[in-house]
């Protein structure tokens, strides 16, 4: 019978998501990951497969949680306040690895490879952008935004501007809470 395992397999998804989001795919050796999990090559190997394999569960844990952190805070506060804070969370960005989106990181770095890691992170950007469409779409149905507005394109903007944001916030040599109140004017706008 085999032994069942000593770790706890989403805490080493979520500290490899943070270490992957730190450092990208080619900065993060296995030798990061079995240091960062205190995992044994050959354990490693058991638990997830291959590095590329763990950098796909921690990307889909980052976009997933990403939705739902956005969601329970348009059910909370409603879909229009939602999208006014979340830039002032992205700029504030305390409780973050880094304030870079880890998905666009990963596009930016693997796509010039085909890596199939890249087009995973287009297809998770693509989701944030349709829950960004779903919360500008309810707020219209409250009657908080204009109707003459699509929705679709109020999300590829939002998600443009939530992205630059990101890396400003990252790289600290512009006020980025500034330019968060500036988006959620914008939007207040409408």
């Amino acid at each position: 019978m085999p032994r069942k395992p000593e770790y706890d397999r989403d805490a080493l998804i979520s500290r490899a998501r943070d270490l992957f989001w730190r450092q990208g795919w080619a900065g993060t050796s296995l030798k990061d990951l079995e240091r960062e999990l205190r995992l044994k090559p050959g354990s490693f190997y058991a638990a997830f497969g291959s590095k590329d394999a763990l950098y796909a569960l921690a990307l889909e844990r980052y976009a997933q949680e990403g939705v739902a952190r956005m969601t329970a805070l348009a059910d909370d506060i409603g879909p229009k306040a939602a999208l006014q804070t979340q830039p002032r969370l992205v700029a504030e960005g305390t409780e973050m690895p880094t304030k870079a989106c880890m998905l666009a990181k990963t596009y930016a770095e693997l796509q010039a490879k085909d890596h199939d890691l890249a087009a995973r992170a287009s297809a998770y950007l693509a989701e944030m952008r349709a829950c960004f469409a779903s919360l500008f779409r309810r707020a219209q149905e409250m009657g908080e935004i204009d109707l003459k507005h699509d929705p679709e394109r109020l999300a590829a903007r939002y998600q443009s501007d939530l992205l630059g944001l990101r890396l400003t916030a990252e790289r600290g040599d512009v006020d980025a809470l500034a330019i968060a109140e500036d988006i959620a004017a914008d939007i207040e706008r409408l």
